[in-house]
């Protein structure tokens, strides 16, 4: 019989999507509600407070501008701790996945997501600032362990829908918005013990082959599983050749540098771009952009955010790797003078605000054309079996460092630099640009040896100087 999309295998895709619907609820949810957490950290800590129905006008003396910087100081490490959880994640995604098979290890990791969504739920009950960011600690370093590309738009997007003011965004309600996420881990622990553990798994990680079997057809019905079978004993085969590096000997192996040099500038190129600016801040930029319902225009952001990464999974494969980076960092460093302008000159002209909404809009939208997607799969491209893994964990761990410098440290530097903040991030955009078009090659199409070629053109006597660091390396991982 033929594959079949079986129900099984519906309710197992939606139960691993979760986790990934959970880190895009956990970047989004903070956006909407920023100025009413603030206004909230003060009243608990005892500060005065004022937003903008207050007719209240406070000193501008030292205890003031404390108070203030400490709140800055409070809202920074509110948004910044998620991504601090995921740095620590990023070297442990291997040992969970083979943690007793995929199924039991992700129902351990929603007891960390439920921890999280408690200190946040419950902020109200203690002091909501230290509740808050411990909980979004936890909370990344779960995300860290269980992400995927659509289910992150999508989560960003019901966030941001639910942090409407009538809805969830409120004071009566923000802690109930950011302890929602417990719901998510929740609806995935009851669906994952009615999924199948993973066939790969089973074949390749214990040797299972009837329980491999039979975990295929639970997935995708009746059919003949010696194909499946096959590729898998192709993939431990070629597993078993090649020894695994470590991180380590993979940061002192030659052969391997300018490949993970590049792999590490995309990631850094995705971060820096400021795109998690736009997610962690939108609502505060909308509203020094002179937009009426800022809050709207970050739902905006959001579906646009989504539609995109749709385009992009259809484009990716045709287009090629190279082609889209050049389309989406090119694009975003445009955008990003646009933003600048329409900032700086907002109250010369009032049709600047549109400017800078729709060039937010545009910037998003060249971000999930390439800079978005790109860099997650193609360090897999980049490395073959042995430093794969190795390479993986280097580029999360830059990828979420990268994201906790820009949650930290933007409205710092917003503070510094005003409405000519984005001009940071041209400068980097345009820096990326060129490093793209210079180093970064084509991988569409193309085997790890091909590519490995690309990179060895460069350097005289490479073919003779990796195959003999391969030999020892080897040597040393057989002894």
């Amino acid at each position: 019989m033929e594959k079949q999309l079986t129900g099984t295998l519906a309710l197992a895709v939606c139960a691993a999507a979760l986790g990934s619907l959970q880190y895009g609820y956990g970047i989004g949810v903070i956006n909407a509600p920023q100025q009413v957490i603030i206004q909230h950290y003060a009243r608990t800590l005892g500060f005065p407070v004022v937003d903008e129905h207050d007719n209240v006008t406070l000193p501008d003396d030292d205890e003031t501008q404390m108070q203030a910087s400490a709140l800055t100081m409070y809202w920074s490490l509110s948004v910044a701790m998620f991504p601090v959880g995921g740095i620590i994640s990023s070297f442990l995604v291997g040992f969970v996945a083979d943690f007793r098979g995929r199924v039991k290890g992700m129902l351990v990791l929603n007891v960390l997501a439920l921890v999280a969504s408690l200190l946040m739920g419950l902020a109200k009950m203690g002091n909501p600032h230290v509740m808050v960011i411990a909980g979004r600690a936890i909370m990344g370093f779960y995300c860290g362990l269980s992400s995927g590309l659509l289910a992150v738009v999508t989560g960003i997007l019901i966030s941001q829908v639910l942090g409407l003011d009538f809805l969830l965004g409120n004071d009566d309600m923000w802690h109930v918005l950011l302890g929602l996420s417990g719901a998510i881990a929740t609806l995935q622990s009851l669906l994952l013990p009615f999924c199948p553990e993973s066939p790969r798994y089973l074949y390749i990680k214990l040797g299972k082959k009837e329980e491999a079997c039979r975990s295929l057809k639970r997935l995708k019905g009746e059919y003949d599983t010696s194909k499946d079978i096959a590729e898998m004993q192709r993939e431990k085969e070629e597993a078993m050749k090649e020894s695994k590096i470590s991180i380590w000997r993979l940061l002192r192996a030659e052969q391997y540098r300018q490949q993970l040099f590049v792999a590490l500038m995309l990631h850094l190129s995705q971060q820096f771009s400021g795109i998690n600016a736009i997610f962690y801040y939108s609502t505060a930029i909308f509203h020094n952009a002179g937009v009426a319902q800022p809050i709207y225009a970050t739902i905006g952001v959001g579906v646009v955010n989504t539609v995109f990464t749709l385009l992009s999974v259809a484009l990716v494969d045709r287009a090629g790797r190279r082609t889209l980076l050049l389309i989406g960092l090119g694009g975003m460093c445009c955008c990003a003078v646009g933003m600048t302008v329409g900032l700086v000159y907002q109250n010369t002209y009032s049709w600047m605000s549109y400017l800078s909404m729709t060039a937010i809009f545009l910037f998003v939208s060249f971000f999930e054309i390439g800079p978005g997607p790109i860099p997650w799969f193609i360090v897999a491209e980049l490395f073959s079996q042995g430093p794969r893994p190795a390479a993986i964990a280097l580029a999360g761990f830059c990828n979420w460092t990268s994201n906790f410098i820009v949650g930290m440290f933007f409205p710092y530097i917003e503070q510094l630099c005003g409405t000519y903040v984005f001009i940071i991030f041209v400068v980097l955009l345009f820096g990326f640009t060129v490093f793209t078009c210079l180093r970064v090659p084509e991988t569409k199409g193309k085997t790890f040896e091909e590519i490995a070629a690309l990179f060895q053109k460069k350097r005289p006597a490479a073919q003779t100087e990796m195959a003999t660091e391969l030999q020892q390396l080897k040597g040393a991982s057989e002894a």
